[in-house]
């Protein structure tokens, strides 16, 4: 009796030290994202406040090691300190809203699938579903519910299109502007962020979880 209960505390004391590791490297790594979110640049042939960062990076390493619900959590954790840092502005917080949705979901379809199928395979198939939703999911925000706030905040949507007309002058829609660049931005910068994520996830996975996760 006395053995069963002992072998019992060890069990709970063994998954309290195990949930306690996850808390202490989820942590960890949303303070890498936030370093990281804040070493954004501008690219080629894209308005100059289209910027690109590469912190879904690590959000999928938590996802991948501890789980979509640990990528999930980096992203929020990210995403809120920049937001306390930066303060919500006449844009209501709403680029920070958008990259957390956005990559929340790259998060959560990558992690999940990985959690099924925890093969180099199973990383390539969940990373290239995951730049599907992640690339998906920002068009319809963007035209709804991001661009409509920018349009009040920066003087209407002609200022914001004449950015993008700039660079190709045919350009005469939000909605082609976002088809044409925002959506080959978003999956380019979404197939970045699986390469770098599957070429350096193997040799981080043994500091990342435990030999019992």
């Amino acid at each position: 009796m006395t053995n069963t209960i002992d072998n019992k505390n060890t069990i709970n004391n063994k998954k309290t030290l195990f949930s306690t590791r996850k808390m202490v490297i989820t942590a960890m790594m949303s303070a890498v994202a936030i370093v990281v979110y804040y070493f954004d640049f501008p690219v080629p042939f894209m308005p100059s406040f289209i910027k690109l960062d590469l912190s879904n990076v690590i959000s999928l390493l938590a996802g991948f090691a501890m789980g979509p619900v640990a990528g999930i959590t980096v992203c929020l954790i990210k995403n809120v300190v920049h937001l306390v840092i930066k303060g919500f502005g006449t844009t209501m917080g709403i680029g920070d809203i958008f990259d957390f949705v956005t990559s929340a979901a790259f998060a959560l379809t990558a992690g999940f699938i990985y959690l099924k199928n925890k093969t180099k395979k199973g990383a390539v198939i969940s990373c290239i579903v995951g730049v599907i939703v992640f690339t998906l999911i920002s068009l319809p925000l963007n035209y709804f519910i991001v661009y409509p706030i920018y349009f009040k905040a920066y003087g209407g949507e002609e200022a914001i299109l004449g950015a993008y007309k700039a660079i190709r002058p045919s350009t005469d829609s939000t909605f082609e502007a976002l088809c044409i660049f925002n959506l080959s931005f978003t999956f380019i910068k979404g197939v970045l962020c699986a390469l770098v994520t599957v070429l350096i996830y193997k040799p981080l996975s043994p500091i990342l979880k435990s030999k019992n996760d």
